[in-house]
């Protein structure tokens, strides 16, 4: 079976680095978990779209989209990756997740292991509430309406799938997570929206540039199945709220 491979969007771009809107779905590289005949992989599609090698700087989750870079030579990867798990690379994130946050403003502050029965890492990610919807709908037999909230998230540190497992453990799941999140909710959103995505994007991505010291900004434009699904909850992108919150704390 043949399938027309993506054309990616790209960001950024100059004789050092790289930087994409990668869709949903699609791998970073290939890895041994997931080994299908037919998966995409950004790398491959990049590296053949622009005619060069290029090496990756970090990752997104494979049901994640939006901001992701690569570098065009070892030497280039080889300064600024170091920095991606540092506060000098600032990665901010748009995620949809079930109910009201307690606060419109925090931080949640829980170690997560590293692997199933590893060992625990510190991990913090802030939150900001950006915009509240209540649909009179019930995604539960407990309620006759459902809650929901556009948050805009910055991880201080990068781990394993941090965001949604944080997001899990406030109770507050990110729709259409099938790893950490609530099934109820997964299939209220499949069966009433037809919502095969997670909600979850990579919006932004700031950072001095290792070689023009030049402050780089890469920022990625919603999916369309993210903004259907606003439009369906009546949730909103306030872009004076987006910018006035957007130090990290």
């Amino acid at each position: 079976m043949t399938f027309e491979k993506p054309v990616l969007e790209i960001l950024f771009e100059d004789d050092f680095y790289i930087g994409i809107n990668k869709p949903a779905g699609i791998l970073v590289h290939k890895t041994s978990i997931a080994k299908e005949e037919e998966a995409l992989y950004a790398l491959q599609l990049l590296r053949d779209q622009i005619g060069q090698k290029v090496y990756p700087l970090h990752r997104i989750d494979r049901p994640t989209s939006g901001v992701l870079m690569f570098a065009k030579s070892s030497e280039a990867a080889s300064i600024l990756q170091p920095l991606f798990p540092t506060t000098a690379v600032e990665k901010y994130y748009l995620c949809i997740v079930r109910g009201y946050m307690e606060i419109d403003h925090g931080i949640i502050d829980r170690p997560l292991k590293k692997k199933l029965y590893g060992d625990l890492q510190e991990a913090q990610t802030s939150y900001w509430s950006l915009s509240q919807s209540e649909i009179p709908f019930a995604s539960s037999p407990k309620y006759p309406t459902s809650r929901y909230s556009l948050l805009k998230v910055y991880p201080h540190t990068g781990r394993m799938h941090q965001i949604r497992r944080h997001m899990a453990h406030a109770r507050h799941y990110v729709i259409g997570d099938r790893t950490h999140g609530d099934n109820k909710q997964n299939n209220f959103f499949r069966a009433r929206f037809g919502l095969e995505n997670m909600l979850l994007h990579a919006r932004q991505i700031k950072f001095s540039h290792p070689f023009t010291k030049q402050e780089i900004i890469l920022q990625a434009d919603l999916p369309d199945h993210f903004l259907k699904t606003m439009e369906f909850l009546g949730l909103h992108l306030d872009q004076i709220k987006l910018t006035s919150y957007w130090p990290r704390i």
